[in-house]
């Protein structure tokens, strides 16, 4: 279990991480498709199948064969507690041949049946209870940096079926729900939130507007984005204000969209990685953090206390200062978290109330603020991989046509939620 190794860095003070600098990134792969869901048909496009596509291509990346593997560490369904980011295909419907006669393959991907069905001989270690893809990339690093494997495949499941989430056809409120529910479905909170932020610094939701539309230009150039594969035609100012509402305050376009398609990283020490085929990208730190409201539905305070415990908390862990970072990427699933982030983390002089000033300012790839460089979820789908992958490709200097003109040393990025996130910072050098 995840849990029982207590690998999470949660407790303060933190301290600079004891593995700082001899953990690494050293490769990185995907499926080649990203669906808008499974058809429930096609047996080399499950997720089980897009997850195993992406362990090759990351082990390919790394330039390693399957002997070289000796751990896998995953989130079998790229939720906490082993749950899938889609809905279950069984027992209503017939589940399939082996080795799709069960969930697993299907819906979640654990560390078991990869290793299975990529006949992995050297595998010593297996741990398929990570969380969000933060989450499982601190976990990761830590098991290796803890000796427990050495090099470590590291996929990561984006499952869909249906296509859609927060579905409730109940038109009934109870208890706490009565205070947050007339905000709309799943996202009331995310609205009601928003709201608070907008009347407090004198902003309002048009404001949000460069931001997105520079996301969704910056995930065109990402070949696995869904809507490069898609959609892959420009999205514009007046697509983001005339989308339809969800929430008070939120609309379609500030939702990321689920998708179906698979990633997966090699994890390794410093010294392992000199004989692999990539630059290293290091791990400076990870840290990890959960909180409750005070009351019955999040607000402001709580999302600003949050977000700035969990930016002082990565670097007293990381050792950086805001100056230092020079690729950020924090989580966008709602548009409307990013500018939590950025302002805690007070990235190039950010403060509170400031954000959408900020995006109104030059954010694109070629200027000085390149936020989300990769697209987040907003340009590429509900896959989170992009955070990963972007900050270590842009460190690495082959992000390509996405490739930010500032230098690229040192990244931090952050997700999921301001009540539940983990920070990873990543660096060309060790120290």
């Amino acid at each position: 279990m995840a849990r029982a190794i207590h690998w999470e860095r949660n407790e303060d003070p933190v301290g600079i991480w004891e593995h700082r600098g001899k953990v690494v990134l050293a490769g990185a792969g995907h499926s080649k498709n990203t669906d808008r869901r499974w058809d429930g048909v096609s047996m080399d496009r499950t997720l089980g199948a897009y997850v195993v596509e992406a362990a090759r291509a990351a082990m390919d990346d790394a330039g390693i064969g399957p002997e070289d593997v000796d751990g896998i560490v995953t989130s079998a369904g790229g939720q906490p507690a082993h749950m899938s980011l889609g809905s279950q295909w069984g027992p209503l419907r017939p589940f399939f041949d082996a080795p799709y006669d069960s969930e697993d393959g299907l819906t979640y991907v654990t560390a078991e049946w990869i290793q299975k069905q990529m006949n992995l001989p050297n595998v010593q270690y297996t741990n398929s209870h990570g969380e969000t893809v933060w989450n499982l990339i601190g976990l990761a690093a830590q098991v290796v940096g803890d000796g427990r494997c050495e090099v470590c495949l590291v996929p990561y499941p984006n499952g869909n079926i249906e296509g859609r989430y927060h579905q409730n056809p109940s038109l009934e409120a109870r208890g706490g729900a009565q205070w947050s529910n007339p905000w709309g479905w799943g996202l009331s909170g995310q609205g009601f939130v928003f709201d608070q932020y907008a009347r407090k610094y004198g902003t309002n939701h048009e404001r949000m507007a460069p931001f997105v539309v520079q996301e969704h230009a910056n995930g065109l150039l990402w070949p696995y984005s869904y809507y490069a594969q898609h959609e892959p035609g420009p999205f514009t100012t007046e697509d983001y204000l005339n989308g339809r509402w969800i929430a008070r305050d939120l609309s379609i376009f500030d939702c990321d969209r689920p998708v179906q398609a698979g990633a997966c990283y090699i994890v390794t020490t410093a010294e392992r990685a000199k004989d692999m085929k990539q630059q290293p990208v290091y791990i400076l730190d990870h840290t990890e953090s959960a909180f409750t409201p005070r009351s019955l539905v999040q607000t402001l305070d709580d999302t600003e206390s949050w977000t700035d415990i969990q930016a002082k908390r990565s670097y007293a862990g990381s050792g950086l200062r805001p100056e230092d970072i020079d690729v950020f990427a924090p989580y966008d699933g709602f548009a409307v978290f990013t500018q939590y982030f950025l302002e805690a983390f007070g990235w190039r002089g950010v403060q509170r109330g400031e954000a959408h000033d900020f995006y109104a300012d030059d954010i694109t790839l070629k200027g000085p603020n390149p936020i989300n460089s990769g697209g987040g979820n907003m340009g590429t789908g509900r896959m989170r991989t992009v955070f990963i992958t972007d900050p270590m490709e842009q460190l690495q200097g082959r992000a390509g046509d996405r490739q930010v003109a500032i230098k690229a040393e040192v990244a931090v990025t952050i997700g999921v939620l301001p009540s539940n996130a983990a920070a990873l910072a990543f660096s060309t050098s060790p120290d």
